[in-house]
């Protein structure tokens, strides 16, 4: 049995894969591009992937594969009717990072909420040391008591958050982009009343063409102009022209930003002209990757392969 590794770098060299070696003969590569994709996977029973497409053109000579194990929760690098096709069994891992992505989403909210990047700032320019008083309060803040949290995107995500933002003392207010009922317990508001009413909120929800570009510049007007926004979904939910505007125009307080529509970004890209750390912070994709969640990916992939191997599918992602 080969087990084909394509995308090693993608849960962190820091994280062991020798637990795949249980199953078969494991061949790792960090990345993959495209081209090398074909060649690579021509003699696997299993692929193990993440970025690289698993198509027609890369699977054609790939005629001994079995199980594709994603590792991750999104799929749309594999064309699942031509795996189902084809006979090829496909499985991804659910759940793995819920508890850091609430853990960041929480924290990118007290970072921004709190202006911690000034006062961080102000005591190590050396400007609290100079002055007499105990205290320095020069960029005033709020406590998140009593304000009002939305979220968008319910699932095993967005519902943590909730259960943290009442432990905070928020009250809480969902959207459901699809329409199905509110989760019992939380108050599920048309989109525009959770644009005006919410005081943070909060993106947890899969990008479809519903979702597509949902923040853009009508959305952000509608919102608090105190108001701080948190994406942890998917960047193409936000228009990140239109988050620009926002910013520069204080249509919104703040935000914070987890993942892009081109990732990495570019150089040129209209949010890095905000240095404002008060007013933006974004970080690289990271706040799925704890060191427990890239762990237990690789394990809950393991538990994939053996469920196949033991004539069962755990996890299937197509018959």
């Amino acid at each position: 049995m080969k087990i084909v590794v394509l995308d090693r770098s993608s849960v962190g060299e820091d994280v062991s894969i020798e637990p795949l070696e249980k199953y078969g003969e494991v061949e790792a590569y960090l990345t993959t591009k495209d081209e090398e994709a074909p060649e690579r996977v021509k003699d696997a029973d299993i692929i193990v992937v993440n970025k690289t497409p698993m198509n027609e053109r890369i699977l054609n000579k790939a005629s001994r594969v079995k199980l594709i194990c994603e590792f991750a929760t999104g799929y749309d690098n594999i064309d699942l009717a031509y795996c189902t096709n084809r006979g090829i069994r496909v499985a991804n891992v659910v759940n793995y990072s819920t508890a850091v992505v609430a853990q960041h989403t929480v924290a990118c909210v007290l970072y921004l909420l709190e202006k911690l990047p000034y006062y961080d700032s102000y005591v190590k320019s050396g400007a609290y040391s100079s002055q007499l008083r105990f205290s320095h309060f020069g960029m005033p803040f709020q406590e998140l008591d009593g304000k009002t949290w939305g979220i968008i995107g319910m699932g095993n995500i967005g519902s943590r958050v909730a259960s943290i933002a009442e432990a905070f003392g928020c009250r809480v207010i969902t959207h459901s982009i699809s329409g199905s009922p509110g989760k019992m317990g939380y108050e599920q508001v048309e989109f525009d009343a959770l644009l005006r009413q919410s005081d943070i909120l909060t993106l947890h929800c899969p990008l479809s063409e519903k979702t597509r570009g949902l923040m853009n510049l009508d959305a952000f007007r509608k919102m608090k102009r105190t108001a701080v926004l948190v994406n942890v979904a998917r960047g193409a939910v936000v228009k990140e022209e239109d988050l620009y505007t926002a910013l520069k125009e204080n249509l919104i307080m703040a935000a914070g930003i987890d993942v892009l529509c081109q990732e990495p970004l570019a150089l040129d890209h209209p949010l890095l002209r905000i240095q404002d750390s008060t007013k933006l912070l974004i970080t690289p994709h990271m706040a799925w990757a704890g060191i427990e969640a890239r762990t237990r990916l690789v394990t809950e992939t393991c538990l994939n392969i053996e469920s196949f191997l033991g004539g069962g599918m755990r996890n299937a992602l197509n018959p």
